[in-house]
């Protein structure tokens, strides 16, 4: 019998092409939800240790596009590209990320925020193309590190945002 016939989840199937990062923010989820909804958030936090990001172009709603370049730490530049599938707030942002509106290996990724108390649970699931496109990701460009620090940015935002409104 295999894990479909058991009732497994049905995302097994896309276990081999997946990276899935998590963590807790010590803050709002509307919050939280409201730091990628505006690109004079994003610009404070968005990408790993030592990145920054200039915009071209920004708008959020279902199909409209984030146009962008990661510059990073060793001065090379990463053009990229995200598109908005669905937008649920508070709750759930879905996406599809490239290098530009065309790129065949484009993956997805689906952002939860989960209240918890006065704090959120944040999850990242991305889904790639190939289970290579994956594996390339995690080794060649640090993929889940990056997302990791990638959400420690947002983290570290958020919850300045917070502790500065409490000192007000």
């Amino acid at each position: 019998m295999s894990s479909t016939e058991r009732g497994a989840p049905a995302q097994s199937a896309t276990a081999d092409r997946e990276i899935l990062i998590s963590r807790g923010i010590d803050a709002p989820r509307e919050l939280v939800f409201e730091a990628f909804t505006e690109v004079r958030h994003l610009s404070r936090w968005w990408g790993p240790e030592g990145f920054t990001t200039t915009t071209r172009a920004f708008e959020f709603r279902i199909g409209g596009e984030w146009d962008f370049v990661m510059h990073g730490p060793d001065g090379t530049d990463y053009q990229e590209w995200i598109t908005w599938t669905e937008i649920t707030p508070p709750e759930r942002i879905a996406l599809l990320h490239g290098e530009s509106r065309d790129d065949p290996n484009a993956f997805e990724s689906v952002l939860t925020f989960e209240p918890d108390g006065a704090a959120t649970r944040m999850q990242m699931r991305t889904v790639f193309p190939t289970k290579e496109l994956r594996d390339e990701a995690v080794e060649k460009y640090h993929a889940i590190e990056g997302g990791q620090q990638t959400l420690s940015h947002l983290a570290a935002y958020v919850t300045e945002i917070v502790r500065k409104g409490a000192e007000g």
